[in-house]
């Protein structure tokens, strides 16, 4: 095998959670545009349909959508044996599915616990329902979406001048900071057993709705003096879902334009 042919990802079976997200939308169909099997799945199933309607129209590209509720183990239950009854097997998941309970003054004790039990516990019970499947087929990869904030402390630069709410989200830096961590643990756990499990941690993500002082300030703090676009996560999580990086587990990988390597 070539090593250009390392990066595909024909006759793999994906999953990307919340695909009709921002950086949701570029996951599924980089999965997609690299050969696999490809599904995606969130609670909402009409947007999610709507987004693999148009990929079908417009790309051509076939991605299978399904609906589960991360806050439910027997919802995880399900979509793990729904993939593996219509597909045979499941060999990448990427675990992009985030509930986001607002920034610290708004935060409520409901809206925590919700936050807490879908970015905590759930995403716990998706790397053990879906890693114990790989390991019974003999092998698979888990990627992680972290984020720069799971990496940085709070720092309220980006909005100055901008004219934007100053925000904190407290339970958010809790999560991604712990999903890096918690890579690290089932990268140990599930490594003999055949199962990788990464973390990327992106960056800020351009958008027309930002105001231009917002992105002035966030450029100024990256290496390559821009925002994330919808092209910039794809090599990344081909590579960690491809057999290119077959040697690469309990890795956290910035994917923000050397913002925190400064």
């Amino acid at each position: 095998m070539g090593v250009l042919d390392k990066f595909s990802l024909k006759g793999k079976v994906a999953l990307v959670t919340g695909g009709a997200g921002l950086y949701g939308k570029q996951m599924v169909i980089a999965m997609a545009e690299a050969g696999a099997t490809t599904y995606t799945a969130s609670r909402n199933l009409e947007n999610l349909t709507e987004f693999t309607d148009k990929l079908k129209k417009e790309r051509n590209l076939e991605v299978i959508p399904l609906q589960y509720d991360q806050g439910n183990h027997q919802s995880i239950i399900d979509l793990k044996d729904e993939i593996v009854r219509r597909s045979g097997k499941i060999d990448i998941l990427i675990n992009n599915s985030v509930y986001r309970s607002g920034n610290i003054v708004e935060l409520t004790f409901e809206k925590l616990e919700s936050d807490l039990l879908i970015n905590g516990t759930g995403l716990i019970f998706m790397h053990r329902e879906f890693a114990d499947q790989m390991a019974l087929q003999g092998g698979g990869t888990i990627i992680n979406i972290g984020s720069i904030y799971g990496l940085v402390g709070y720092d309220d630069w980006l909005y100055e001048g901008t004219g934007l709410q100053k925000t904190g989200g407290a339970a958010y830096y809790f999560n991604k900071g712990g999903m890096a961590n918690l890579t690290k643990f089932f990268a140990g756990y599930y490594g003999p057993k055949g199962v990788r499990v990464n973390c990327i941690h992106p960056g800020g993500y351009e958008t027309d709705s930002q105001p231009e002082a917002f992105k002035q300030n966030y450029s100024k703090k990256t290496f390559l003096k821009r925002l994330a676009n919808d092209e910039d996560m794809k090599g990344i999580l081909v590579f960690l879902a491809s057999d290119a990086s077959s040697y690469i587990t309990g890795t956290n990988i910035p994917v923000d334009g050397g913002l925190t390597a400064k």
